[in-house]
């Protein structure tokens, strides 16, 4: 007798033939490839993992040495069928599928999964008047140079290349970039444990299918940012986490209530404010700074236009990485890890993993680069004349030049040049590779410390009047302003 297994969604047809001497099975293949794109935060549509020859039953499963399925999704063994009513991740996946028959043969084949992001909340985090939104670009704001020792980016590091640490495809079977999950303020809470660093919570609304830096499946940051949505007598909030792992059940099979643990996390609880994280307790990052709101995402690059012809505006500074900041931070940061120090006016040693003022700067520093400094492209260096025919880099561009990047995280070995940004389908890599036309050398530090209200709050004495047109002006001396202009 033969059977022949043939894949249609969520239904199972067996071809049942009688010939009269046996037939040797052929060969067990996988005949998908990829699987129906999504779109994170919606209900998925379902995919079956089609299979040809060896001998039925099958059983699925996933290789955990490549990404796990997109988040929010689950594969059941005896089936091959993949459904998910929300999708937690973005980006392109690329995980391995195992196949093995009833007589023990096995074969496996990657299925790319392609989601876009829904990342538009992310322009909502903390007031138009937040330092992170403040145009920096001198013909605007007549901000200076930032002349202190410390200041400029290390020398070593100036001709190392601006490229995007996000893109469309995947990197290595994961999704290329740091994912962010808007949830709802009835999210229920969930224990979650502290392993190694500094904790701001024991319990957090973190959903099983809240999307992982890498995925579950990965060795390496886990980032795990989640913004809960205000309402009510509730503000918005800002939980983020480094090394966070869901400890429920595989894939979210089991147990859908968490608990989670994770290396070191943060909380912002109201993101309606501009309040910072307390000095020198550090969040997920190396620089004590928020990474979701800073975060390159392709809702504000697209716009109201389309991938290939974006319309869009990047109104914030933009996170990146050197192999080893200075080991001191300046407002805004409120943390630091890195290397070398500075000394005062009297030659005396400043403590490492300390603020250092950008008003009243050390005398000396053997480093450069602390957490914090805000970088913005010189005027005079040229836009790459690539940008004319890369949209999507161009925007970006020229965020560069009005916002600024933002010293948060070091690298290490060759991280130098990293713009941090969010995994989405509609990125187009080839475009963003225009980026690599412009070095750290093109960039000058900015002397911001006029601007700083208070050491605790990320507010300015600036009234960024028009934001959402792309444009500043600075009311010298002014208190902190309303944020009529913001959202």
């Amino acid at each position: 007798m033969t059977l022949r297994y043939s894949a249609a969604l969520f239904a199972t047809t067996f071809l049942v033939g009688v010939p009269c001497i046996a037939q040797a099975a052929s060969p067990l293949m996988i005949t998908t490839a990829s699987c129906p794109n999504g779109v994170q935060g919606q209900g998925y549509m379902g995919c079956v993992i089609g299979v040809t020859g060896g001998v039925w039953p099958y059983t699925f499963a996933v290789d955990p040495n490549f990404a796990s399925l997109p988040e929010g999704l689950t594969l059941n063994s005896g089936s091959g069928v993949i459904t998910g009513s929300q999708i937690g991740g973005q980006g392109t996946y690329q995980p391995n599928i195992i196949v093995t028959d009833h007589a023990g043969a096995r074969t496996a084949q990657q299925v790319t999964f392609a989601i876009n992001g829904a990342n538009g909340f992310l322009a909502s985090i903390f007031t138009s008047n937040s330092i992170f939104h403040h145009r920096m670009d001198a013909a605007t704001t007549g901000l200076p140079v930032d002349t202190s020792p410390a200041a400029p980016i290390l020398s070593a590091y100036l001709p190392a290349p601006i490229r995007a640490a996000f893109g469309g495809a995947a990197y290595a079977s994961v999704p290329n970039g740091i994912p962010v999950f808007s949830v709802p303020q009835n999210q229920q809470q969930v224990a979650v444990k502290t392993t190694t660093y500094q904790s701001y919570f024991t319990s957090a609304p973190i959903p099983w299918n809240a999307p992982v830096q890498g995925t579950a499946n990965s060795t390496g940051d886990r980032h795990v940012l989640i913004y809960v949505q205000g309402g009510g007598n509730q503000s918005p909030a800002l939980y983020e986490m480094w090394v966070g792992q869901y400890q429920g059940g595989s894939l979210g099979a089991g147990n859908r209530n968490g608990p989670w643990t994770d290396g070191s996390n943060a909380l912002w609880p109201n993101v309606n404010s501009d309040a910072l994280t307390p000095q020198g307790k550090g969040t997920s990052d190396a620089a004590g700074l928020p990474y979701a709101p800073l975060l390159v995402n392709a809702d504000e690059v697209i716009g109201n236009g389309t991938p290939g012809a974006p319309r869009g505006a990047i109104q914030h500074t933009i996170p990146f990485t050197v192999n080893y900041m200075l080991n001191y931070w300046v407002w805004p940061a409120t943390q630091s890890a890195g290397a070398g120090s500075c000394t005062d006016k009297s030659g005396n040693v400043i403590p490492p993993e300390s603020q250092i003022s950008q008003s009243a700067p050390p005398a000396s520093c053997n480093w450069s680069g602390p957490a914090g400094q805000i970088y913005r492209l010189k005027a005079s260096v040229p836009t790459p004349a690539c940008a004319a025919t890369s949209p999507q880099a161009a925007v970006i561009i020229q965020a560069l030049r009005n916002y600024g990047i933002i010293m948060i995280d070091n690298g290490g070995s060759g991280g130098n040049g990293f713009l941090a940004g969010t995994p989405d389908a509609r990125w187009n890599d080839a475009d963003l590779r225009c980026l690599v036309n412009l070095n750290l050398a093109a960039f000058e530090p900015v002397n911001v410390s006029s601007l700083m209200v208070s050491n605790n709050s990320g507010a300015t004495r600036s009234t960024v009047t028009a934001r959402l047109t792309g444009t500043a002006t600075a009311a010298v001396g002014a208190t902190r302003s309303t944020t009529s202009a913001a959202r």
